[in-house]
C-alpha cells in the first residue's frame, strides 16, 4: 500500500474511541487498561454526543469559515488533544456506525461495508437500509456502547429521525438507547437538552444527517454545503450555551467526503476486464470488496491495478486484513470481505450499474476510500461549568 494512505487506528485515536471516553468520563465504563491516561476525558454528569454525518475533518478545516462557533472551539482544545480521529474503513456510515456504537474495529462488528455479499449466497446485502438483511443481532452480536452503559445504571438516549427508531442499522449498531424522534435540527436540540435536564446522570446522542445529504446532492465545495453548515453551527452554538453546568458536548462525524464528477465514474459494465471473474461487485464507489469467483482472485487483483495504477490501493483481502485496515477480523466476518478490495486514491470512483441504483452512482459527494478528505473526522470537546 502506498505510503499516502492513512491507515486507521480503532482506539482512543480513533472514531471506535469516542463513546468509551464519553462513557467512562461520566463513570460508566472503565477505558481499557493499555490506553493513555491522556486518553481520559474531564469528568462530567452528562454528556451529549453529536455526529454529523459527512462533516470531514479536512473539510471544517478548509471551509470553516462556515463554522465560526465549533472553529473557536476546536482552536481553544488544548494542544496535546488530537482534533480529528480516523474514521476506520471503510469510511462510510454503516461501517462508522458499527464502529462508533461499539467501540469495536469493523472487523470484529462485522459492518464491514455499504453493499456485501452475505456469505454462502449470491445476494448483496445494503447495510445502510438493511432492507431484507439479516437478524442485526446475529450480523452485529457484541454489546454496543449504549447497552453496555444503560446497564450499568446510566440512562441513555438517542435523538435522530423518526425513520431511524427500529431501523436494521439502529437495532445492530446503536441498540440500548431510549429514542426521542426529531423532524428538524432545532428540534433536536431542544429534545437532547430536555433529555440531560430529566436525570442527574445521562448519556445523550444526537444524529443530523443534513450535511451528509447536501454533500451527496449538491457537493461538498457547494454554497448549499456551506449554508448546511452554518445552519449545524449555529445550533451548536445555542446547543452549547444552554447547556446544563457539568454536562460535556463532543461532536465528531462519521467520515468525510469528497466531489466526483460523472466523469472520473467508472461503470464496470462499460469496461469488461474489470468484470473478468468477479462474480459480484460489492461496496461503494469509493471503496469496493471485490468477490470473486473460484480461483479468479489474482487475475481480478492484476486488471484492477492495471486499469487504476496509482489511482487505487488494489488489495487481496489477506493484505487488506494484515494492514489492519478493518482492525482484529474475526473468523465470521472474514468472508464478508471482498476477495479484492479497491481502495480509491485519485479522483476516481468504480461501480456496477446493475447493482448499485442511479440515485446512489449519480450523487456528487462521495466517499469511503482511506484519504485524508474521507478518513479523517473531527473530535470537538467541551465542557460546561
Amino acid at each position: 500500500m502506498s505510503r499516502d494512505a492513512l491507515a486507521p487506528s480503532y482506539d482512543a485515536g480513533g472514531l471506535a474511541g469516542v463513546l468509551p471516553r464519553v462513557a467512562a468520563s461520566l463513570g460508566a465504563l472503565s477505558l481499557p487498561e493499555h490506553w493513555q491516561p491522556a486518553d481520559a476525558l474531564p469528568p462530567a454528569r452528562q454528556a451529549i454526543v453529536v455526529l454529523a454525518d459527512g462533516f470531514g475533518a479536512e473539510l471544517l478545516r478548509r471551509r470553516s469559515g462556515h463554522a465560526p462557533f465549533l472553529r473557536a472551539v476546536l482552536n481553544d482544545q488544548p494542544d496535546d488533544v488530537p482534533r480529528a480521529l480516523t474514521a476506520g474503513f471503510p469510511s462510510t456510515t454503516a461501517t462508522s456506525m458499527g464502529t462508533f456504537g461499539t467501540g469495536l474495529p469493523p472487523g470484529a462488528h462485522g459492518l464491514v461495508g455499504y453493499q456485501l455479499r452475505i456469505p454462502g449466497t449470491d445476494r448483496l446485502f445494503n447495510e445502510l437500509d438493511w432492507i431484507d438483511g439479516p437478524d442485526p443481532l446475529q450480523w452485529q452480536p457484541h454489546p454496543t456502547i449504549f447497552e453496555r452503559v444503560a446497564a450499568a445504571g446510566t440512562p441513555v438516549t438517542m435523538v435522530g429521525p423518526g425513520k431511524f427508531d427500529g431501523s436494521g442499522l439502529t437495532r445492530a449498531a446503536l441498540r440500548g438507547a431510549r429514542f426521542a424522534g426529531a423532524r428538524d435540527l432545532p428540534t433536536a436540540v431542544d429534545a437532547a437538552l430536555a433529555a440531560v435536564r430529566a436525570d442527574d446522570r445521562s448519556l445523550v446522542y444526537l444524529y443530523w444527517g443534513a450535511i451528509d445529504s447536501t454533500g451527496h446532492q449538491f457537493g461538498c465545495e457547494s454554497w448549499q454545503w456551506g449554508d448546511a453548515v452554518e445552519a449545524f453551527d449555529g445550533e451548536m452554538r445555542r446547543l452549547a450555551r444552554s447547556l446544563p453546568g457539568g454536562t460535556s458536548l463532543t461532536v465528531t462525524a462519521d467520515h468525510g467526503m469528497i466531489d466526483l464528477p460523472d466523469s472520473a465514474k467508472v461503470d464496470v459494465v462499460d469496461e469488461p476486464e474489470l468484470t473478468d471473474g468477479v462474480a459480484i461487485v460489492g461496496g461503494e464507489m469509493r471503496a469496493a470488496h471485490l468477490y470473486c469467483r473460484p480461483g479468479a482472485a489474482a487475475d481480478v487483483h492484476a486488471a484492477w491495478e492495471t486499469r487504476f495504477g496509482d489511482d487505487a490501493w488494489v488489495m487481496s483481502r489477506e493484505s487488506a486484513v494484515a494492514a489492519g485496515l478493518f482492525g482484529s477480523v474475526a473468523d465470521s466476518v472474514l468472508p464478508r470481505i471482498g476477495d479484492v478490495v479497491v481502495a480509491m486514491r485519485g479522483v476516481v470512483g468504480a461501480y456496477d450499474s446493475r447493482v448499485m441504483r442511479p440515485r446512489v452512482s449519480s450523487l456528487i459527494g462521495q466517499h469511503g476510500s482511506l484519504t485524508d478528505a474521507e478518513q479523517l473526522v473531527p473530535m470537538i470537546h467541551l465542557r460546561a461549568h
